[in-house]
C-alpha cells in the first residue's frame, strides 16, 4: 500500500470545518429569540461563542481548528444570523476533554442536545470537512432537529475515498496504525506547515492553521481522526430531510492526478444516497475555501440559502 497517497486524501478531506450562509435569506427569516443560558456542563466536549441576531446557525470548527476560524464569517453574517460559534475540547489550544473515548459521536450528542436545550428551530448547520461529517452526523441521527446543510469538502465515509467498497470495520486496521501514531506527540511548526500549505494557499493562513495544529491535543486529534475513518455515514444519508449543498476542492490534487472530474465522481458516488443534495466543485480552491475562494464560497452558499428559504414559504 501507498501509505503516504493514501493518507494524503483523507488528511486533505478531514482537518477542519464549516463555512457560510446567505444574506439573501435574512429578509425572510424571523429572528431568533433571545437563547436561553446556556448550561456548558451539559457539553463538555465543546464551548460555545453566541454573536448576532437572526435565524441561529451553527459554525463547527474541524480537526485541530478553534471557533476562531470563523472570524470574518462571523463578522459578514452576524447582522443576519445568530451565530452559535463552536470550538471542540483539545482543538486549537482549547482544554481537552477528560476522556477521548468515542469523542465524535459524543460531539455529535451534545450538539444536538445543544440545539434542543438552546431552543434552536432548524438552524443551519454548516461544516468543513470534520465539521461537515458532523453536521451530516446530526443530520441523519436526528433529521428533524436540523435545517439545511452546507458542507465543504468533506465526505460521509473518508476511508471510502480510494475505495468505494471500503467498509467501516475494514478501515479499522489502517485508522489504529494512524491513531497510535497520532497520539505520540505534537507534530513540529515546520512539519505542520508542510502539510497545511497544501490545504491553504496564503501564507499568513497557513501559519495560523499549522499554530492551531501545534496547539491541539494529540490523543483528541488522533481519536478524531479514529472515529471518522471508522465511521461510515453513507447507508443512513437517506435519512437526512433537508436540502443540502456540498462544496469540494480538488486543485490541490492536481499532483497526485486528480482532476475536477474524477474529485466530483468521489463526491457523486458517496453522496448518492443524500435525497436533497447539490455538489459545486471549486476551480481554485484548495481544502479551506472559505479562504482560498472566499467570494465562489460566499455565492454558492448565498443562493442555496436563498433558495431554500424561498422553499420553505
Amino acid at each position: 500500500m501507498n501509505f503516504s497517497a493514501t493518507l494524503r486524501p483523507i488528511l486533505a478531506a478531514l482537518l477542519l470545518a464549516a463555512a457560510p450562509l446567505a444574506t439573501a435569506q435574512a429578509a425572510t427569516a424571523p429572528a431568533a429569540a433571545a437563547a436561553p443560558a446556556d448550561k456548558a456542563a451539559a457539553h463538555p466536549s465543546f464551548t460555545v461563542r453566541v454573536v448576532g441576531k437572526g435565524r441561529p446557525m451553527l459554525l463547527i470548527p474541524g480537526l485541530t481548528c478553534p471557533g476562531a476560524v470563523w472570524d470574518e464569517t462571523v463578522a459578514h453574517y452576524q447582522k443576519q444570523y445568530q451565530c452559535h460559534i463552536v470550538s471542540l475540547a483539545g482543538f486549537g489550544g482549547q482544554p481537552a476533554a477528560a476522556t477521548t473515548t468515542d469523542f465524535l459521536q459524543g460531539v455529535r450528542d451534545q450538539l444536538l442536545t445543544y440545539v434542543k436545550a438552546q431552543k434552536l428551530t432548524k438552524p443551519v448547520v454548516v461544516g468543513h470537512s470534520l465539521g461537515g461529517f458532523l453536521a451530516l452526523w446530526m443530520s441523519t441521527t436526528q433529521p428533524e432537529a436540523v435545517g439545511p446543510l452546507v458542507i465543504v469538502d468533506s465526505l460521509p465515509f473518508m476511508s471510502a475515498i480510494q475505495n468505494p467498497n471500503q467498509t467501516a470495520e475494514g478501515a479499522k486496521p489502517m485508522a489504529e496504525g494512524m491513531r497510535q501514531q497520532m497520539s505520540k506527540g505534537h507534530m513540529p511548526l515546520a512539519a505542520q506547515r508542510q502539510m497545511v500549505s497544501s490545504m491553504v494557499t496564503d501564507s499568513a493562513r497557513v501559519t495560523q492553521v499549522a499554530r492551531w495544529g501545534t496547539a491541539s491535543d494529540p490523543a483528541t486529534v488522533a481519536q478524531s481522526m479514529y472515529d471518522m475513518m471508522t465511521t461510515d455515514l453513507r447507508p443512513a444519508l437517506a435519512r437526512v430531510q433537508q436540502p443540502t449543498l456540498v462544496l469540494g476542492a480538488w486543485a490541490a490534487y492536481k499532483q497526485f492526478g486528480s482532476t475536477k472530474e474524477s474529485t466530483r465522481a468521489i463526491f457523486t458516488q458517496q453522496y448518492a444516497k443524500l435525497p436533497q443534495v447539490r455538489i459545486e466543485m471549486s476551480e481554485a480552491g484548495k481544502h479551506f475555501l472559505m479562504y482560498d475562494d472566499t467570494q465562489w464560497f460566499f455565492t454558492q452558499a448565498d443562493a442555496f440559502l436563498k433558495q431554500t428559504a424561498v422553499a420553505k414559504k
